[in-house]
């Protein structure tokens, strides 16, 4: 059957289930387990061996996000100390302009200023001369120099009013000037700090001067000094305590290194606990697996009955497979998530705590818009695997079965259910995968409404200087990753469900009821005869459905038994209460005189060989397929036992003969030649009884003959039990049991059971005669 597809319990065709995996999405149909607490402390305790790999795990993954989430806040930085280098140098650089111009202005006005006082010092001593007659007397000296400091007062008070008129000041304005001009140039010193003090000084003497002036560069410093805000003064007097007025290259070089070590580190750490959560993981599923395979050795074969091969690999495979994809990706991914959700909402916080509230705002409508999508993709999603069950149920019938649907003429039936199934998945598929595919356009498209609130406010924030450019920078990479650890958690929280319910069904299996135990005084018959006794024997697959009841059957060593019957007449159960493949649970049977309950479970049915009508052969060549029965058989017993089954002929016909590597369940070969290699098998193996479930089912009538005159000769000296629907293959045994109902009907020679008339002679008629 189709991996996709089980059979349900009335035979209907039933879609598989998908078990979850670390590719799980948001709106796919999440698989719960019964017990989910019970299961989730189960599998913990199978990672209680590796608690210090997990403890060196969570340290890594704990440093790899830490340098993940501070990286962001460390480029900001970066961003800030160029900002700050910039507004620095160009404040300096509009202030520097604004004070050359003051000093070349107070320089000409002092010129000028000397100039006058020149011009009237030689006035008045021209004057002083000519009324003296070219020299002053002593007695006059001190009046011509009262009268030059006078002159020149009046001359130099001359020149300021007339820069007064002329640049619009008063003489406190020009006093400020004064002040601003004797200022130290601001590229003439080397300290930040007094270059700041000095900045300061100059802005705060700047905002005394009028906006109306006509010199420009008294204007212009007036003009900027009051457009500046306090705010603004302040930044720009730190960053040139900080920068000295230039773009600390240095600085952000420095800081690019430590950012490329750390997403170094990042990567590194991430790489290692990969690299050890991989390892652990594997030796978890290695415990289990090997915990599980150990099970089902000890399991009962009426756990084998009740169970499909594909239901028990699935659980060996598949959901192994998700614990160990689960723990390998979407544990480290799930731990890394966590942490990062946190560390954002930290370093957040660290930057705007207005801005981190703004973020969070936005939570419920990722969980409102998550909820909503995934409610309707739901159905859709189950859908799907539903009709993908039945879509991939149909197509194998249809291949399997294609001789008789074409036989029958049922092609159009068969293409139309194809169609209606297809159009099925079809309309489930596109809405489920639509949907699932919407999340993340709706996902950015909340993240951008948080993007636009937060670069508004962030910049207004900016404005008011309360954040730097480059913290704005570093909170909005904060803002637009704080959705994905969201998403993945609640992706991670959906895969952890699936996989719990994995864990369980492989729970479900270890703890099925095993075979009952050896006792400690169960023996081994060295020596076996073959003499086989049913004394009193019950037995029921159901309680309340006896099968066999107060079966006596007693059979010697070297007698061929053969056991017939109508289906479910319990042929083949007969056999399983001899090999304890089921208890009984009435009377005992004994092997060699010793009840079979006393015996090693290994050692009893190392005495029996079976050769079953459903041959089992493994991917090998045909020699080892053969000493599967005697793993010590040397190539020649090899091939006598070939010979003795009739099958050493057509080995020999193959291309490598013996050494013939068959491939998956022995396709290679034809069902009949299966069957002569597993008679072969039971052969080598020499075993004390011999049983065969209609052995020579599968061959032609002459390779039958002659397997049973070769048969014949083989069971003499050996108990053999045959199982037969063809009664003409157990007409020379010496003991017929005629069973029905779980009960032995009739027993006897063919020839007595003929001329009995009873139940045999009607099954044998009913094949040799018409009706």
């Amino acid at each position: 059957m189709s991996e996709n597809t089980k059979m349900g319990p009335a035979g209907k065709r039933q879609p598989a289930h998908h078990h979850g995996g670390p590719g799980g999405a948001l709106g796919r149909p999440v698989e719960k387990a019964k017990d989910f607490r019970g299961t989730l402390r189960r599998l913990i305790k199978y990672l209680a061996p590796q608690r210090v790999s997990l403890i060196i795990v969570m340290i890594f993954a704990i440093l790899s996000t830490v340098f993940t989430v501070v990286s962001p806040k460390i480029l900001g930085n970066a961003t800030n100390y160029l900002t700050d280098g910039i507004v620095a140098k160009a404040t300096l650089s509009g202030l520097g302009k604004a004070q050359d111009g003051i000093k070349q202005m107070f320089t000409a006005l002092t010129q000028a200023e000397t100039q006058a006082e020149q011009q009237a010092s030689a006035a008045v001593a021209q004057q002083f001369a000519a009324k003296f007659g070219g020299t002053v007397p002593d007695a006059a000296k001190p009046a011509l120099e009262q009268a030059k400091t006078s002159e020149a007062a009046q001359a130099k008070s001359a020149v300021d009013a007339a820069f007064m008129k002329k640049a619009g000041l008063d003489e406190s304005s020009l006093s400020v000037l004064g002040e601003m001009a004797s200022i130290p140039s601001f590229g003439s010193t080397a300290d930040y700090g007094e270059k700041a003090d000095n900045v300061n000084r100059f802005i705060t003497l700047g905002r005394r001067l009028p906006a109306s002036l006509s010199s420009s560069g008294s204007s212009s410093v007036s003009s900027k000094a009051k457009s500046m805000s306090k705010t603004d003064i302040d930044r720009a007097i730190k960053d040139i305590r900080e920068t000295g007025g230039s773009i600390p290259l240095g600085l952000i070089g420095k800081v690019m290194l430590w950012l490329l070590a750390i997403y170094l580190l990042s990567s590194l750490f991430t790489f290692l606990m990969q690299f050890i959560m991989s390892s652990t993981s594997q030796k978890v599923v290695y415990a289990m697996r090997s915990q599980v395979d150990e099970k089902l050795g000890r399991l009962p074969l009426s756990y084998y009955d009740a169970h499909q091969n594909g239901e028990i690999l699935s659980r060996m495979t598949n959901d192994i497979d998700t614990i160990s994809g689960t723990l390998q990706q979407s544990m480290t991914q799930l731990i890394t998530a966590v942490m990062q959700i946190i560390g954002y909402v930290i370093m957040m916080l660290t930057v705007s705590p207005v801005l981190t509230v703004i973020v969070m705002l936005t939570l419920p409508m990722y969980v409102f818009a998550t909820m909503v999508i995934a409610k309707r993709s739901q159905k859709y999603f189950s859908a799907q695997q539903k009709k993908l069950g039945e879509l991939s149920g149909h197509t194998e019938e249809m291949y399997t079965g294609h001789r008789i649907v074409k036989a029958f003429g049922h092609e159009k039936e068969s293409v139309d259910t194809f169609e209606e199934s297809n159009t099925g998945l079809y309309d489930a598929g596109w809405k489920a995968q639509f949907l699932s595919g919407v999340m993340q356009p709706v996902m950015n498209f909340i993240s951008n409404i948080g993007y636009v609130i937060i670069c508004v406010v962030g910049g207004i924030f900016v404005t008011q200087n309360r954040l730097n450019v480059g913290d704005i920078t570093a909170f909005i990479s904060y803002s637009r990753s704080f959705s994905m650890p969201i998403i993945q958690t609640a992706n991670i929280a959906n895969i952890i469900q699936s996989t719990i319910a994995c864990a369980e069904r492989v729970f479900e299996v270890l703890d099925e009821k095993e075979e009952e135990q050896d006792s400690e005084s169960a023996g081994v018959i060295e020596s076996p005869r073959g003499d086989v006794s049913f004394d009193h024997v019950d037995f029921s697959y159901v309680p309340s459905e006896p099968l066999i009841k107060d079966m006596q059957l007693s059979v010697s060593k070297g007698e061929t038994v053969a056991i017939v019957g109508p289906t479910g007449a319990g042929k083949t159960t007969l056999v399983n209460l001899l090999m304890r493949f089921y208890e009984i649970d009435g009377g005992r049977i004994t092997f060699d005189g010793t009840d079979i309950r006393s015996l090693k479970r290994g050692g009893l049915r190392r005495m029996f060989g079976m050769v079953l009508q459903d041959t089992w052969l493994f991917s090998g060549t045909i020699e080892d397929n053969i000493r599967y029965g005697r793993m010590d058989a040397t190539h020649d017993e090899i091939v006598a036992a070939a010979r003795a089954a009739h099958a050493d002929h057509f080995i020999r016909s193959l291309p490598d003969g013996y050494r013939t590597v068959l491939g998956e369940e022995a396709s290679n070969i034809s069902q009949g030649q299966r069957q002569l290699l597993t008679i072969a098998r039971a052969l080598l193996a020499d075993p004390a009884v011999l049983i065969l479930d209609e052995a020579t089912s599968s061959v032609d009538t002459r390779t039958e003959v002659l397997i049973q005159k070769a048969m014949g000769t083989l069971m003499k000296g050996r108990t053999n039990f045959v199982i037969a629907h063809r009664l003409s293959t157990i007409r020379d045994a010496k003991l017929i049991l005629v069973m029905n109902h779980g009960s032995i009907i009739e027993k006897g020679t063919h020839e007595q059971l003929l001329q009995k008339g009873g139940f045999y002679a009607d099954m044998y008629m009913s094949q040799f005669t018409a009706s």
